[in-house]
């Protein structure tokens, strides 16, 4: 199940997290994928090593997903080399936290900028090969700070809910397409940027988490593996909630 063998997959911010996690999970099931980053190279360079080391093909490109000329210009030059595009991951993402009234606009303009205009440039660009050859995935990480909300981070929040009402109408709009758009909600996952969050406040969020733990990545990934799959054909405008129970 969940064979990928001969898909060409891109990950936007795979150079770590959730999306590295996601790039080797496509990758152990035979896809293709190309992934950005925006200034790690040398993560970049260590993540394709290492899937390369596990039999499995990857590459990465610089990418700044703010500038949405070349985000589209890097979708349109993959599906052209690589004579396809089936699944488009769209995981860059930033947060900018605070109290509201301290936010500065220029912080919530980067935040809306990576975080929503950057993915629905990708999704658009994405949408032009997967439309011509009537299949396609696109899932967009959101989070469920954008379902819930959370104090200190109004921001993130807003850009993480305008993902999943992006989702449900691209849904509707390319379904006949066979185009399915789909939206995952991690919760509470030990990545970078969690770690760095303060710890009062990591300490309420695993208050509320059932299981009584983080998750992993890689059990982010593997839900995303799903919906890339032929399996998930009949999924589409979902938000798969992964939060270990934190809402239901």
């Amino acid at each position: 199940m969940f064979d990928l063998t001969s898909k060409v997959a891109l990950v936007t911010g795979g150079s770590r997290g959730i999306g590295r996690a996601t790039v080797e999970a496509l990758a152990e099931q035979g896809a293709h994928v190309v992934f950005t980053y925006s200034v790690a190279a040398g993560e970049a360079e260590a993540v394709v090593a290492g899937v390369r080391a596990r039999g499995g093909t990857a590459e990465a490109a610089q990418l700044d997903v703010r500038d949405t000329t070349a985000s589209e210009g890097l979708i349109a030059e993959v599906a052209k080399r690589l004579g396809r595009l089936d699944v488009l991951v769209a995981n860059a993402g930033i947060a900018r936290d605070g109290l509201w009234v301290q936010m500065k606009d220029e912080a919530l303009d980067e935040t809306l900028a990576v975080n929503v205009r950057g993915a629905l440039a990708c999704a658009r660009a994405a949408l032009r090969p997967m439309m011509k050859a009537r299949r396609g995935r696109i899932i967009f990480v959101s989070s469920v700070v954008g379902e819930m909300g959370n104090a200190g981070q109004t921001a993130y929040a807003a850009s993480k809910a305008a993902l999943l009402g992006a989702a449900k109408a691209l849904a509707r709009e390319y379904a006949k397409r066979n185009v399915t758009v789909n939206a995952v909600t991690p919760g509470f996952v030990d990545t970078d940027m969690t770690r760095d969050l303060p710890q009062p406040v990591k300490d309420a969020m695993l208050g509320a988490v059932p299981l009584g733990r983080t998750a992993t990545a890689r059990e982010i990934a593997a839900p995303i593996a799903f919906l890339a799959s032929d399996e998930a054909a009949y999924v589409t405008g979902a938000v798969l909630r992964i939060n270990g129970g934190m809402l239901t």
